[in-house]
């Protein structure tokens, strides 16, 4: 179902004031790359996790590989295991470029200087969240 002109109108004001507060976040979310990083970190870890995993088998099945009866490769291929299921897991809970993942300030740290931009922020946050009620409320 398409949007009404004034529907259109609102996400157009929307999109300029993201763009005003958030110019490197409005560009990441028009882009449409949300997914691709994520992804892209899934299957590294994965990779990772079969290295380790043959890392792993070959230390314990070339006795010529243990010094001192130490299998140092295969405790060397757990790390790297467990290393690869620490990138996957977090690639599955959202640690790549995903919305969820963007601070309330848009990752700068601190404000701008010259601005508070908790304020311009709070009182656009605050009319749209008014609209959105009113809207729902009639």
């Amino acid at each position: 179902m398409p949007l009404s002109e004034h529907e259109q109108r609102q996400l157009e004001q929307i999109e300029r004031a993201l763009y005003a507060e958030d110019p490197k976040f409005a560009s990441t979310v028009r882009g449409g790359r949300l997914q691709r990083p994520s992804r892209r970190r899934r299957m590294q870890g994965i990779a990772v996790f079969a290295l380790g995993l043959a890392l792993l088998v070959i230390g314990a099945v070339i006795p010529a590989l243990r010094p001192a009866d130490i299998p140092v490769l295969s405790v060397v291929g757990f790390l790297v295991m467990f290393g690869g299921a620490v990138i996957v897991l977090s690639a599955l809970r959202g640690g790549g470029d995903d919305i969820e993942s963007v601070p309330e300030n848009g990752g700068g740290g601190r404000p701008k200087r010259g601005s508070n931009r908790s304020t311009g922020r709070s009182s656009f946050a605050q009319r749209m969240e008014e609209r959105f009620r009113r809207r729902f409320e009639q």
